[in-house]
């Protein structure tokens, strides 16, 4: 998880130049423009920022969805700073695709998003301190009850095709939100993605290592190299659970650092990215 230590460690700055062109293109085919391709057929969007009620508050998300037709719904979760511009994008990126998305509002209890406007945003006001009362009332039980409201309200929804499992993907402190959802709503979470997830591995009994079992979804876990340099049998465990609970999982150390799959990151690594990208839309096209 993005603790002090990685905080100080991470470079300051903008990101390079070659980094800026991959995002302007990920932006590019964000927006509906594909490069190169003059008067290609588009696949048309529709969004909405959707409230509704969900325990202890009001979730506020951003859904979006392609304007025709149904699709699988996809769950995302994301990283310490919370719902903002790199996620909404990375939700376009995924309706591109063929998904109905809803990137929800992790700290919706406490605040309304976005609560900072970028990584950097975050970082220079103090982020951990100010995040620290929110993230208490993220407790296992919380975010379990929580993804139950949010699979109801999906299944809901016009866009939604309930004829296919649900997916879920979460970055940091979302990792092992995913493994919650698919625990909290297993006859409908068929596929689970945590990157550079943290506290997936632990003692307690709501520790997502030990919870794979209660589950009918397939994983991928993508972890950050300087994690596992941290806690370098935590990929071990999690392959030996999933083993023991007979549930597919994809389990990879790469080369990026914590962070390195958001686009806002200052660790931000396209190569790495682009590979844990290509094996997110693998799991969900071979699980849901």
């Amino acid at each position: 998880m993005c603790d002090e230590k990685q905080l100080a460690e991470m470079p300051t700055g903008s990101v390079s130049r070659r980094q800026f062109a991959k995002i302007g293109a990920l932006a590019t085919l964000a927006a509906g423009i594909a490069p190169g391709i003059a008067g290609a057929q588009q696949t048309r969007m529709a969004e909405q920022f959707a409230v509704f009620d969900a325990p202890g508050g009001k979730m506020d998300a951003y859904f979006v969805f392609p304007s025709e037709g149904k699709h699988p719904a996809i769950i995302v979760w994301p990283d310490i700073a919370g719902r903002r511009d790199a996620f909404i994008s990375m939700g376009r990126r995924l309706a591109r695709e063929g998904y109905a998305v809803l990137i929800l509002n992790p700290y919706y209890r406490s605040a309304e998003a976005p609560q900072f406007d970028d990584f950097e945003d975050w970082r220079s006001q103090g982020g951990m301190e100010k995040v620290a009362p929110w993230r208490e009332q993220l407790t296992a039980a919380n975010v379990m009850e929580t993804a139950k409201a949010v699979v109801a309200w999906l299944d809901k929804q016009d866009p939604v095709d309930t004829s296919k499992g649900i997916g879920t993907q979460g970055y940091c402190m979302g990792g092992p939100f995913t493994v919650w959802t698919a625990a909290a709503a297993p006859e409908r979470v068929k596929a689970a993605a945590s990157f550079h997830g943290g506290g997936l591995v632990g003692e307690e009994e709501t520790a997502p290592v030990k919870l794979l079992g209660q589950t009918q979804a397939s994983y991928l876990f993508a972890i950050a190299r300087n994690d596992d340099r941290t806690s370098p049998g935590d990929k071990d465990a999690l392959k030996a659970a999933a083993t023991a609970a007979g549930r597919p999982a994809e389990v990879e150390v790469y080369r990026g650092d914590h962070g390195w799959t958001v686009d806002d990151s200052p660790v931000f690594e396209v190569d790495a990215a682009d590979r844990a990208w290509e094996r997110l839309l693998n799991l969900y096209s071979t699980s849901l």
